[in-house]
Parts: C-alpha cells; sequence; structure tokens
C-alpha cells in the first residue's frame, strides 16, 4: 500500500480525534467569560428564579412598619432582599448569574472557576441563616451531597479524558509508520474513551436527577430548574467522535501496513525475476533422453535409476531467478 495509503488510514481516526479535543475544549469553556455569549450558553444546569415567590415570613424577619410594608410588595422586592438573580447558570468550573433584558439572558455575573466545583443553592442565595434555608434545605440536603461527590468525580473524569485525548495526538503520530503505533494509540484511545464516557454519563445521570429534586424542593416558591442542551450536545458529540476514531485506530492496527507489495520472486528492491538454466551438476542436457558426461564421469547414486532422469517428462531442471 505504501506511505500515502498509510497516511490516507490514519487521518480518519486522528481527524476524529481532534474533533473530540475541540468538544471537551468547548465543555471546559462553558461559563469563563460573562461577555461572551456563546459560553454563556454552555451549561449544565439552569435554576430560573423569575418568577420566585419568598414572603419576608420566610425570611425571619421581624415584623416593623418597614417589614409589613416589603409583605405587601410584589416578588421582585423578595428577591431584592435576598439580592437573588433571574437566572442561575452551572458549568463545569463555576457558575454565571444575570438578568433577563427584554427576553433575552444577560449575564452579570460569573463565580471564580474552581476544581471539583458543585453548585449549592443555600449558600449561593444566602439562605444559610433564613427561614428559607430551614423550609427545604432538608429535602436538598442529601441531594446535594451526593451531587457534591458525583461532582467530584465528574470532574477528574473529565480531566484524565482531556490529558488521554492530548495523548492519543502525538502517540498516532507514531501510527503513520507502523501498525505497532497504531496499536499503541488504541490503548490510549481506549483509556480516554471509558473516561469520557463516564464523563458523560455521570454529567448527564447526576444532573438529571438533580433537576427532579430541586423542582420537587422548592417548587412552592416558583423556581424552575432545568437541563442545559446545548452542553450535552456537545458532550455526547465528543464520545462519538472518541468511540469512533479508537474504531479506526484498531482497524489501522490490523491493516495498512505502510510497505510496498513485493512482486513474487522479486528480490528486495521489489524488480520482477526471470527463470534462467543454470547447469546441471551432472553434465549438459543434449535433448536427448541422458545426460552428456565427461570422460570417466561416474555418476553418483541417489537412489533414482538414471533412465528415470533422463525421462524428459519426469525430469528436474534447475533454475535461477535473475532481475529483469
Amino acid at each position: 500500500m505504501g506511505k500515502a495509503g498509510r497516511f490516507a488510514c490514519i487521518f480518519t481516526p486522528m481527524a476524529l480525534t481532534i474533533a473530540s479535543l475541540i468538544c471537551l475544549i468547548i465543555v471546559g469553556l462553558g461559563g469563563t467569560n460573562k461577555n461572551n455569549s456563546t459560553y454563556n450558553n454552555l451549561y449544565f444546569f439552569r435554576a430560573n428564579t423569575t418568577d420566585i415567590n419568598v414572603t419576608p415570613t420566610d425570611l425571619n424577619i421581624p415584623h416593623n412598619p418597614l417589614t409589613d410594608a416589603i409583605i405587601n410588595q410584589t416578588t421582585d422586592a423578595a428577591k431584592d432582599a435576598l439580592d437573588i438573580k433571574d437566572f442561575y447558570h452551572v458549568s463545569l468550573w463555576n457558575y454565571c448569574a444575570g438578568d433577563f433584558d427584554n427576553g433575552q439572558d444577560k449575564v452579570t455575573y460569573c463565580s471564580p472557576r474552581k476544581n471539583q466545583f458543585w453548585f449549592n443553592p443555600v449558600e449561593v442565595w444566602g439562605l444559610n441563616n433564613t427561614g428559607v434555608d430551614k423550609l427545604f434545605s432538608d429535602e436538598l440536603r442529601s441531594g446535594l451531597k451526593a451531587y457534591q461527590e458525583a461532582a467530584k468525580w465528574m470532574f477528574i473524569a473529565y480531566v484524565v479524558a482531556v490529558v488521554a485525548t492530548i495523548v492519543e495526538i502525538f502517540v498516532g503520530i507514531f501510527a503513520l509508520f507502523s501498525r505497532l503505533g497504531s496499536l499503541a494509540t488504541t490503548i490510549v484511545s481506549t483509556v480516554s474513551s471509558i473516561f469520557l464516557i463516564g464523563f458523560a454519563l455521570t454529567a448527564t445521570i447526576l444532573y438529571s436527577t438533580l433537576m427532579g429534586s430541586f423542582n420537587k424542593a422548592v417548587k412552592q416558591y416558583n423556581i424552575h430548574g432545568s437541563l442545559g442542551h446545548n452542553m450535552f450536545v456537545v458532550t455526547w458529540l465528543a464520545v462519538a467522535f472518541s468511540f469512533a476514531a479508537g474504531l479506526f485506530w484498531l482497524i489501522s492496527s490490523c491493516c495498512c501496513s505502510g510497505r510496498s507489495n513485493k512482486i513474487k520472486y522479486g528480490d528486495e528492491s521489489g524488480r520482477k525475476g526471470n527463470y534462467e538454466r543454470v547447469d546441471s551438476p551432472y553434465g549438459h542436457r543434449d535433448g536427448a533422453a541422458h545426460f552428456q558426461t565427461g570422460p570417466g564421469y561416474q555418476a553418483p547414486h541417489h537412489g533414482v535409476p538414471l533412465n528415470s532422469v533422463g525421462n524428459k517428462a519426469t525430469a528436474y531442471e534447475p533454475y535461477r531467478v535473475t532481475n529483469v
């Protein structure tokens, strides 16, 4: 097949691996820049607090003329008391919050990026010492604890998947030269795919479960949770690209050797061979039914009658291959 064929065989899995890495990078960019609308639309979970309904009584505020006035105010007054935004986006590293501006999301704050990040609404919304915390944090407590532990594993799986994918690209360069290189790349690709699938499954199950628990716990406050479809689409695209790349790496380790096909009976340079008759050690053949020998020559005995050797139908004539 040659080097050109080998390159063509390696191009597909290499392109798929790079595509998987790009998807992983996009996942990591979610929520990293509050001024970038593309990044702001990349989130795993969204809490919509636009229609939140919290009264000052729930906040355990003492009664006085001011608080009595607040009781009669709209939801916006209660939100201002808690400093709650219209929405919260939970990404891999942090969360972003903002308000709706003419029906459009306007992110005004993104928290500092943190390894093994998890979103704690009680802490973020400052409900630790309020009546609201006592009302629904018990329902969320077990769910948030499981979410915290799963978020750590999810982050570790993501980091390992990114590193393994980068290593896969570099090891894949050696696959251009041999099928052994393809085999090594296949092993690295398998590791990458395992952790990437683990990351994607954990994120999908984790946030789907969290959304159900969250909506149940805060339903009375008109707070709604939803999943970020863009983030999950990109995540599972990374899985698909990684799995396909591993499959093609495996195929390239079984075929596409990169060596030129040798012509049968040719030499190492691939030149075609020709037959040429060589002299028999028993003398020159004269076309008759026997070998001509020199004076005094005694034919050796090899257990085969000379008349059989001289038989044109069964005689063996030695040849050698010559290059053309």
